[in-house]
């Protein structure tokens, strides 16, 4: 275990035993990963961090206390479904916890002053953005980045907590949970239309959180360079204005061109200049701290080469990684659609 290192990993080998049978969320996303990272060298450079489940007052400030009691007792009686994509064993209900424990101990390690931690990436299962307050759905059962800012509002008073979503698909139960809330900044790039069929850029949030929500909606076949558009030109912008004290990453790699489930078109390098994106602004406004969770990517190859990147990233001090502007070439398409989000945030935000 490396104890000087800036960047760490979270994962545990009880992961796996959330079994989904026939799916395309399976544990062997995580073995591969762990494979990737032992084989090239990398887990060698990070910290190691082993997890701990999450309390059930932890889960409570962001599910109800009957979903909770619902997912328990389905596991007790040996498992079921939420949803038709949405399968629990008699393990999930243990392992969920396990999953938001996993990034509620990441947010500890990084808030912990006396270490040298900044980075920590959760490597967990199940994924979560999808999960209301009230519902499981899109293979997630308990929301996991959520339930991390929730986390750091309530144990250590920050008050302006980013979450950037870049899996392809929306996260509609991240977005629900903070839709009023003034003090988190959900920001989600994801194909249009595609599951869950939410995240128009007219969700802007509601009542005191009302602009603190940003969708960027973007077409199928989106690239590297229609993403760091995007990022570039709306999220940097946003974020530099709110000045987040902590970033909060859903890191889902379903974007990628060899994915399955969706149309996108990003590379693996793609990722990991995403993330030195959000590290850029991290080290501007909030001490450098971030979190990223694992949420979906079912090309087993290109999830365990994104996630390489992203370490990568992670551990870079100045890299080829960092983005030129002048460098992007975005496709007409995206151009258009992030003038449409900007003129929707305009009402909100200096952009």
């Amino acid at each position: 275990m490396n104890t000087t290192t800036s960047t760490g990993f979270v994962y545990h080998a009880d992961y796996l035993k959330h079994d989904t049978g026939v799916h395309p969320e399976t544990a062997e996303r995580l073995r591969v990963i762990i494979r990737k990272l032992e084989e090239t060298g990398i887990a060698e450079k990070l910290r190691r961090i082993v997890p701990t489940k999450a309390s059930n007052e932890q889960l409570r400030h962001v599910h109800t206390p009957e979903y909770i009691k619902e997912v328990e007792a389905m596991c007790r009686r040996g498992g079921g479904a939420l949803d038709p994509d949405t399968p629990l064993c008699a393990d999930t209900y243990e392992i969920a916890m396990l999953a938001a424990g996993g990034v509620t101990k990441a947010v500890d390690e990084v808030m912990d002053e006396s270490n040298s931690l900044k980075h920590v990436f959760a490597l967990i299962r199940p994924p979560g953005h999808h999960a209301t307050p009230n519902k499981g759905m899109g293979f997630c059962i308990f929301n996991n980045i959520a339930i991390a800012a929730e986390h750091l509002k309530r144990e250590y008073g920050i008050n302006r907590v980013l979450i950037a979503d870049w899996d392809v698909h929306h996260g509609n139960g991240t977005q629900e949970v903070f839709f009023e809330d003034a003090s988190v900044l959900y920001f989600s790039t994801h194909q249009y239309p595609h599951y869950p069929g939410t995240g128009w850029l007219d969700e802007v949030g509601n009542g005191e959180g009302e602009g603190f929500t940003v969708n960027v909606p973007l077409p199928a076949g989106t690239d590297d360079d229609g993403y760091l558009y995007a990022l570039t030109n709306i999220l940097v912008p946003i974020a530099m204005e709110f000045r987040p004290d902590f970033v909060l990453v859903s890191a889902g790699f379903d974007a990628h061109a060899a994915d399955p489930l969706a149309s996108m078109n990003v590379t693996s390098r793609g990722f990991g200049q995403f993330t030195a994106l959000l590290k850029d602004i991290a080290e501007k406004n909030g001490n450098g701290r971030v979190v990223m969770a694992l949420e979906g990517g079912y090309n087993l190859n290109a999830i365990a080469e994104s996630a390489l990147s992203v370490f990568n990233s992670l551990l870079s001090d100045e890299s080829e990684l960092r983005v030129k502007e002048r460098e992007i070439r975005a496709s007409e398409q995206v151009r258009v659609r992030v003038e449409e989000v900007k003129e929707e945030q305009r009402r909100y935000w200096d952009i």
